[in-house]
């Protein structure tokens, strides 16, 4: 039977943390800004090394998708191996999909497969492997593995936001285990969690919609503190940098001046709260993207791009403990098998991913935004694991996952498995490559390091990796 607890005690899951703000957290976030010029330093650190505006979107698929039901079908093989599902042909001659994936099919040539992706160490609850690009990084042999960054929080460190009142990385959050947060680099790399300051509907573990909505509150201040006693303190924080103005010759606290407001606009609304306002989006395209939940998150996500966030991360899932792409099996709630479980994501993900592209097309951010597709490994190559009849287990050996965008070169699959779909027949492509290739298109140089908070130095590719040499 399936065995994942619902989260890992020492993530301390009830805790809120990082950029996750509560009412009261937000002031705290606000002191810290105002108190120890945290939050303008930052922005000031970001606006000094700002260049051609860069960004990526992960559509993270918790649970681990099966690659033979998806994006590396085996139409030849045994039943038992195949699957369920049929094939459709795609824009890319003599290349296959799940015949679940048309719209993406007609398409294809917007972007790359790749069916050789070497997910060794990888495991979920936490999800970690894939989103920091280090074997290491898995909580159930290593103790250390959380303080392992995201590449996400490593882009905010050594690239930042592409707007200084832009918050760097994103994240639409359904599980604290489902993503990677800032670890050693401390917690102002950690991700600002949207799905709290957004309007969202609430899906239950199941993906049936409540009807109820959620978030929205976190721009909004106590009553007993307004934007403009927020101002005040801002003033305060001003006369006293006058008085050491005169001894300052290089004139950086005149210059803090600029990055203090733009502290405050951050915190207490503008630029990130309009862009998380799905109101605001023209009608016609919000029906393009469709109601539902995860839609609406994409949609946010191309919003937050063009407001200036360089990376947004979103957890495609509705259940909270291993992901709703865990198909074990038929006879698992809520997981389900391949044909009851995963058979409902394909058109909703067909939809989505397809969407999202031709938006970020079609308003001149395709180029500059790179769309990543993937979970943290494959699926069983036969089908029955778990005593079901229709669901595959975990499979740290191959996995697939798709790219977009980016200014990359696509229209093109990249490596290939076994005949069963189960391992990895040619051209692995690692967590370390993948992480090369993301820091390439951000312009990171790739032997960059860090230190941990005791000066230890760490690299930026941990376990080594090259950019993926057929996208460019």
């Amino acid at each position: 039977m399936h065995t994942h607890p619902h989260a890992f005690g020492f993530l301390n899951a009830a805790l809120r943390d990082g950029l996750s703000l509560s009412r009261r957290n937000l002031l705290k976030a606000g002191a810290a800004g105002f108190g120890a010029l945290t939050l303008p330093a930052l922005l000031h650190a970001r606006e000094s090394r700002r260049t051609a505006p860069k960004s990526a979107i992960l559509l993270w698929m918790a649970g681990g998708p099966s690659q033979i039901d998806t994006l590396d079908p085996k139409p030849d093989r045994p039943p038992e191996n195949r699957g369920p599902f049929g094939v459709t042909k795609t824009k890319l001659p003599g290349v296959l999909v799940c015949e679940h994936l048309p719209k993406l099919a007609a398409m294809l040539d917007r972007f790359t497969v790749i069916r050789s992706v070497d997910p060794r160490n990888s495991n979920h609850e936490p999800n970690t492997v894939m989103q920091t690009a280090n074997p290491l990084a898995e909580p159930r042999t290593n103790p250390e593995a959380r303080s392992y960054p995201a590449i996400a929080s490593l882009v905010a460190k050594f690239r930042g936001a592409n707007h200084p009142a832009a918050p760097p990385y994103v994240a639409f959050m359904r599980s604290r285990s489902h993503l990677a947060f800032a670890g050693f680099l401390g917690k102002q790399y950690d991700p600002f969690l949207a799905n709290e300051a957004a309007r969202l509907p609430v899906y239950d573990l199941v993906g049936t919609d409540t009807g109820k909505l959620s978030g929205g509150k976190m721009f909004e201040l106590p009553t007993d503190v307004s934007a403009e006693r927020m101002g005040d303190r801002q003033s305060l924080l001003k006369n006293f940098d006058r008085l050491r103005a005169d001894i300052d010759a290089s004139g950086t606290m005149a210059g803090l001046d600029k990055y203090e407001r733009q502290a405050v606009e951050m915190l207490t609304g503008g630029r990130v709260r309009e862009a998380l306002d799905y109101d605001r989006e023209p009608q016609a395209t919000r029906d393009r993207y469709g109601p539902h939940l995860w839609c609406r998150q994409a949609l946010l996500a191309r919003r937050l791009v063009e407001a200036g966030t360089a990376f947004v991360t979103l957890d495609l899932s509705y259940h909270t403990a291993s992901g709703t792409w865990d198909t074990h099996g038929d006879n698992i709630p809520p997981y389900g098998g391949i044909r009851k479980g995963l058979g409902p994501l394909l058109p909703l993900f067909d939809h989505l991913i397809t969407t999202l592209v031709s938006d970020l097309d079609q308003r001149g951010l395709l180029e500059q935004t790179l769309v990543i597709a993937m979970g943290e490994f494959g699926r069983t190559p036969q089908l029955g694991t778990q005593d079901s009849t229709d669901g595959r287990n975990h499979w740290p050996y191959v996995m697939s996952m798709l790219l977009a965008g980016g200014g990359l070169k696509h229209a093109q699959v990249i490596g290939a498995s076994t005949k069963d779909g189960g391992n990895i027949m040619e051209r692995p492509v690692t967590p370390g490559d993948l992480a090369a290739t993301i820091y390439r298109h951000f312009g990171i140089a790739p032997d960059s390091t860090y230190t941990d908070p005791t000066n230890r130095v760490l690299n930026l590719l941990p376990a080594g990796g090259d950019p993926i040499r057929e996208l460019f």
